[in-house]
């Protein structure tokens, strides 16, 4: 996967590129990651970027010509360009796994009191947010948006079998997980997990799993209506 990062602060991304799967994802060949500042294709010599809002009103929004720029650069016949917004389609799992199915990204940061709406309309394919709140710019979803994907990618991660049983996987949370000591500060690891009955240890974690999702996230459930048709 080839993902192509369009932002104002380059610098942002530098530490996250250089460590943990993303960086091992890179150095083996399986993702390649480009980070470019969005001033390169401004053309006045102090290299703006914003303007006032026509109509009024509070902050600065970033011009349409850079970013129309920019993105027709680096963007390639199968790229998909993402602008990161609070107003977008929140990025859940399922999403991500879609992401991870395409050749190339490009992740547009938003900053300021946005973008012109032109860029949204003509120049972005998807609008992706991270949760209900307003960030600074679009610098730390972007990051959020390649580490979901990144670990999805084949041979990033160790087992496939650890991502069948994240959660969010079969619409539960994960159940518990324990290691060693089978004791601490008098607090046992559950018998059913040393008893070595893979069936018993089986059905233990889908109980538990279904438990914590109902105490943490009934949303996630179907009406109790619904669990027994």
């Amino acid at each position: 996967m080839r993902v192509d990062i369009l932002t104002l602060f380059p610098d942002l991304f530098t530490s996250v590129l250089g460590a943990g799967r993303i960086q091992r994802a890179i150095e083996s060949g399986v993702l390649t990651v480009a980070v470019h500042n969005i001033r390169d294709w401004t053309t006045d010599r102090h290299r703006v970027v914003d303007d006032y809002p026509y109509g009024g009103g509070a902050g600065m929004v970033l011009k349409p010509e850079p970013l129309f720029a920019a993105i027709e650069a680096v963007r390639d016949p199968a790229g998909h360009v993402i602008l990161l917004t609070p107003q977008g389609t929140p990025l859940r799992q399922p999403l991500a796994d879609e992401l991870a199915q395409r050749p190339h990204l490009v992740l547009v940061c938003g900053h300021y009191e946005g973008v012109d709406e032109r860029v949204r309309e003509h120049a972005v394919d998807q609008e992706i947010s991270i949760g209900d709140y307003v960030l600074s710019g679009g610098e730390l979803p972007a990051l959020v948006v390649l580490d979901a994907v990144t670990r999805l990618l084949p041979g990033v991660l160790g087992s496939a079998e650890s991502l069948d049983e994240e959660s969010f996987r079969a619409g539960v949370l994960e159940y518990p997980h324990y290691t060693r000591p089978a004791e601490f500060r008098g607090w046992r690891v559950p018998d059913v997990l040393l008893s070595g009955h893979h069936a018993a240890i089986a059905a233990w974690r889908r109980e538990q799993a279904l438990a914590r999702t109902r105490a943490r996230r009934p949303d996630l459930l179907p009406p109790p209506d619904a669990e027994h048709d």
